[in-house]
């Protein structure tokens, strides 16, 4: 019952983050001279389509069952919010506190270039891996102090209580992407809603989608560079 009730002030904390004013167009082509230099290396990036979620939460449950991760914690979760003004009728079916606008967001690790976690981290478990660039934890130099969890500014960490070890979403690395497959939200998504690779590779999917789709980033303000982008959801004129 507590963890339920520590996950969903979590939640409850990311989403605040998630307000029309900390959303900024953020395409991938505006870039920092520290992305420039890295432009060589991969830059895995997920991108995350607000308008093809339907909030079905297989992701959240191939996620869990692919990592091992214990009852009552998540990598990631599958959030729905509301479109709707409060007290305001809607104009689609003439009610009010319905569910036409609802809209599903996901909750996770942001994978930051600038990592405060891996900044804070007195042992160096929370580290940035040589290969591939991705945020991931040394569980062996763990020692459970929690400051990467308190500098995370997207409250998306955690104590797996079955290891004792911070743990965060690394896109799958050493469960799938060490083998050379998709992340596990990734391939069971069954509505293309999450698509993942390197925004380094001019030909790759990825690449090629951000240059065409206006994508946002959470509270890019903070100079953590998210590698996790959103594409909002797109309202149609009548």
């Amino acid at each position: 019952m507590e963890d339920a009730v520590s996950e969903n002030i979590e939640r409850r904390r990311f989403l605040k983050c998630l307000g029309a004013s900390s959303l900024i167009i953020a395409p991938l082509g505006c870039s920092s001279i520290e992305e420039e230099s890295d432009a060589n290396k991969p830059h895995y990036v997920m991108v995350f389509d607000q308008n093809k979620c339907t909030g079905c939460g297989e992701c959240k449950d191939a996620c869990n069952v692919t990592n091992n991760l214990p009852d009552g914690k998540s990598r990631m979760i599958m959030e729905q919010q509301s479109g709707g003004v409060a007290g305001e009728t809607c104009p689609h079916c003439g009610k009010k506190n319905c569910d036409c606008e609802r809209k599903y967001v996901r909750v996770s690790c942001q994978q930051c270039k600038n990592a405060p976690c891996v900044t804070v981290c007195p042992t160096g478990a929370a580290h940035r891996d040589e290969k591939t660039g991705i945020v991931t934890m040394d569980a062996s130099k763990c020692a459970g102090c929690k400051y990467c969890i308190g500098a995370c500014p997207y409250d998306a960490r955690f104590i797996n209580k079955e290891t004792d070890v911070a743990d965060n979403c690394d896109f799958c690395l050493n469960t799938k992407l060490s083998k050379g497959e998709l992340p596990a939200c990734v391939q069971q998504c069954r509505y293309d809603a999450l698509i993942f690779g390197d925004a380094n590779d001019p030909t790759s999917y990825v690449s090629k989608l951000l240059r065409v789709k206006d994508s946002v980033r959470i509270k890019p303000g903070f100079g953590t560079e998210p590698s996790l982008r959103y594409i909002p959801i797109v309202k149609l004129g009548v």
